[in-house]
């Protein structure tokens, strides 16, 4: 959950300094309103694609964890399972012996 929290600042920060740079750009321009303006399609164009990386390799990474947590999910699923059927082998093959012990023992041994 931090690591979400610091990208979305990450990206906030961003794109908030893309605004102000770009801002500033044009204030403080020497060059004609087209140039402006052609750079600072250039220079969005750049940060959306600086952005677009950073975002892929966030999913990369996003992706890479779901991917271990879902082994290690699986892993102790297995595990709990086996210990369940041990479990159930265990409390089986008691009863079965404490049933056989009393069909025994209640059984009449007499002949008639």
């Amino acid at each position: 959950m931090d690591n979400s929290k610091n990208t979305g600042k990450i990206i906030g920060s961003l794109v908030i300094g893309a605004l102000a740079g770009a801002a500033l750009g044009v204030l403080f321009a020497p060059k004609k309103g087209s140039k402006t303006r052609k750079k600072i399609a250039n220079d969005t164009e750049d940060l959306v694609n600086d952005f677009k990386k950073k975002l892929s390799r966030q999913a990369k990474g996003f992706k890479k964890n779901v991917k271990n947590e879902a082994v290690t999910l699986k892993n102790k699923a297995e595990e709990f399972e086996q210990l369940v059927e041990n479990k159930v082998e265990t409390v089986a093959s008691n009863l079965k012996e404490k049933a056989s012990a009393l069909l025994h023992m209640n059984t009449d041994h007499t002949i008639k």
